[in-house]
């Protein structure tokens, strides 16, 4: 991740101006890069970070909803972080794996259903670690957001 686009990007991201700049805006531009391009382009790409699109059930409507996230693998599962831009409540695309698990990603534009886990206690400081130095501002999200983030497992189903 030592290129001057990363190094700008994990600066940046450390910022509370530009976690409030962005969160309304990256994520709508994400999602139609990733899906013009077939799961191959998004904001990051070209910075050494990952990004997934999950595809969640609403838990109020019963609608499908997508959204871009930053990921990490470990032992055969994607990892990530209900972070929210540090904001105080917990994302909804969170909040509906909590309701239902059962998902989609679409990770360089292949598809696959997914189940997702929780990860709590030894687990979850172990892979706080490796998210935190894919983007270094998860940190300053939890402190700014005054709550205990999820980290999620989004493991793969036959």
């Amino acid at each position: 991740m030592d290129n001057p686009w990363s190094t700008v990007v994990t600066r940046l991201g450390r910022k509370k101006w530009f976690s409030t700049a962005f969160k309304g805006v990256a994520p709508h531009v994400d999602r139609f890069l990733g899906r013009v391009s077939g799961g191959r382009v998004f904001i990051l790409t070209g910075t050494g970070r990952h990004t997934l699109l999950l595809t969640t059930t609403g838990r109020k409507s019963g609608q499908q909803r997508t959204v871009p996230l930053l990921y990490a693998e470990r032992e055969g599962a994607y990892i990530v972080v209900g972070s929210n831009w540090g904001q105080e409540r917990h994302p909804a695309w969170a909040l509906n794996l909590l309701a239902t698990p059962e998902a989609s990603v679409s990770v360089r534009g292949k598809a696959k259903k997914i189940k997702a886990r929780v990860l709590e206690g030894d687990e979850r400081q172990l892979v706080w670690g490796v998210v935190t130095k894919l983007w270094p501002g998860y940190d300053n999200y939890a402190e700014r957001s005054g709550r205990d983030i999820n980290v999620f497992a989004l493991e793969p189903v036959a």
